[in-house]
């Protein structure tokens, strides 16, 4: 059963697909959505985790969760999602182009091809597929909102994260993009993510990533159910006037120096 807490934002009638859903902000996002009121496909590499979270829809919000297993850095992968959602559900309202990778390195120059090529197809070439896919049929449909989960890298990178950042700069570009080719039936955001204490975060140097939070107005790094509220703004009606727009959730991060 639901609280009531996004009832400013509820998402009834309406399918939302979350990449990257098993786990941190996407899982954060996959529950919202469902509490909102929306039918929800968790998709990610390992079915099992999508499944766990799917059963966790299920059982706290009685809504329907479809789980699907897809390596967002292959294009034909893709195809088989869309077909996916569509024969359960026959639409989707609402896309979470949320999957990322970042893997560390010891220096720019042992950076492999291999590395390189996967940054950019899970970051970038995944979601330009699937939102041509997605939201192609939303504008020939009802419409609906494409969400890119973006991060701050993409407009203050640091060495550790280049390719990464890369990457998310040339989503934001798509956001951009990708709002004039489907509207005015379909809205196309991103929400530019600072550092968020997900699993990942359990890789970082806690005491100089601290150091370095303090420094923000926030002067702290966020926790993962901050994204919901942004991410639910931007799905829903709230924001029908909105799109093209980067939307940074960062805890200020763009004004600490």
């Amino acid at each position: 059963m639901t609280d009531g807490r996004f009832a400013g934002h509820r998402l009834d009638g309406r399918v939302a697909l979350v990449t990257g859903g098993s786990r941190g902000l996407g899982r954060e996002m996959v529950l919202a959505f469902a509490e909102a009121g929306a039918d929800v496909v968790v998709a990610s590499r390992k079915l099992d985790r999508c499944e766990e979270v799917a059963a966790e829809v299920r059982e706290a919000t009685g809504r329907r969760a479809l789980a699907v297993s897809c390596h967002m850095g292959d294009w034909a992968a893709q195809d088989t999602l869309v077909e996916r959602v569509y024969e359960e559900f026959g639409r989707c309202d609402v896309l979470v182009n949320n999957a990322g990778m970042s893997p560390l390195y010891d220096s720019l120059e042992t950076i492999s091809e291999e590395l390189y090529d996967k940054v950019m197809a899970v970051n970038l070439k995944g979601p330009f597929r699937l939102t041509t896919l997605v939201a192609s049929r939303m504008a020939r449909g009802d419409g609906g909102s494409v969400i890119n989960i973006s991060s701050t890298a993409s407009a203050k990178p640091s060495v550790a994260e280049l390719p990464y950042g890369a990457a998310k700069a040339g989503l934001n570009l798509l956001t951009l993009g990708f709002a004039q080719a489907y509207g005015p039936k379909v809205r196309v955001n991103a929400i530019m993510c600072g550092p968020f204490l997900t699993d990942i975060s359990k890789a970082w140097d806690m005491k100089a990533a601290e150091e370095k939070f303090r420094r923000y107005p926030l002067g702290r790094a966020g926790r993962p159910e901050e994204i919901v509220g942004t991410a639910l703004y931007l799905a829903g009606e709230m924001s029908s006037y909105t799109t093209g727009t980067v939307v940074p959730v960062d805890g200020g991060q763009a004004l600490s120096r």
